[in-house]
């Protein structure tokens, strides 16, 4: 009796990683969900500015990209793809607050909730010194960036955070590269306005998002993606 090679998913390729999803490989969802895990939910949280509402649409999205992946061609990355249908879930969910606040009072201001770091709840007795002060910083760096205009803000998270270059965020965004520099600019501009330069090296810590969050978020995607039916691929913008 032979014995079937392992597949090292790692390796795999995005259309690879795409096919394996699509007769619902655990693995290979545990390998994409690992990798964007991140990215999808500070584009959300950029969105959203709510830490659980951003998670909840990163999860749907993954859903929806998941049940109509045999639509993807491979035409932009599996990380461009995914992260565009997180934005687009998040974008739905933010018209559809505001929809329901505009009902309640056609004359009500919505006010966004304030970004609170889950991180920070529990007590900091004993932590170093350097180290609350690096969350501190990190805090009001974030809550600065929550204050940007939301055009702005999206397009900062991407670049700045996120390391995406014009060109990928533009991809993701559907704007032309010109429109993604000048908002990138006038984004950093606001924040210096606001905060010290010196600040700007807590950026790469800016809104956690790994480790038992993010293992728990795979853990949800696998088990509902087990038991939803596959939509039309017409559903999705598909590459």
């Amino acid at each position: 009796m032979s014995v079937q090679p392992q597949i090292d998913y790692e390796t795999l390729s995005d259309l690879e990683l795409a096919a394996f999803v699509a007769v619902r490989d655990a693995a290979a969802v545990r390998v994409i969900t690992g990798r964007n895990n991140q990215r999808l939910f500070r584009a959300a949280w950029s969105i959203l500015k709510n830490r659980s509402e951003a998670e909840d649409a990163v999860q749907t999205a993954y859903l929806k990209a998941f049940a109509a992946i045999a639509g993807f061609n491979g035409g932009s990355s599996l990380a461009t793809w995914l992260t565009r249908i997180a934005i687009n879930e998040a974008l739905e969910r933010r018209r559809a607050s505001r929809r329901r606040e505009a009902q309640i009072d056609a004359g009500s201001v919505v006010v966004m909730e304030e970004y609170r770091d889950k991180l920070m709840r529990g007590s900091t007795n004993g932590q170093p010194d350097g180290a609350l002060l690096r969350a501190q910083i990190r805090r009001l760096l974030e809550e600065a960036i929550g204050r940007l205009p939301d055009d702005f803000r999206l397009v900062f998270v991407l670049r700045e955070i996120e390391g995406l270059s014009v060109e990928e965020a533009a991809e993701v965004l559907g704007i032309p590269q010109p429109t993604v520099k000048t908002r990138h600019l006038r984004a950093r501009r606001r924040l210096q306005n606001e905060l010290d330069p010196e600040l700007k090296t807590a950026l790469e810590g800016a809104f956690p998002f790994a480790g038992v969050d993010c293992e728990a978020l795979t853990e949800r995607v696998l088990a509902q993606f087990c038991d939803i039916p596959s939509l039309p691929t017409g559903d999705l913008e598909n590459d």
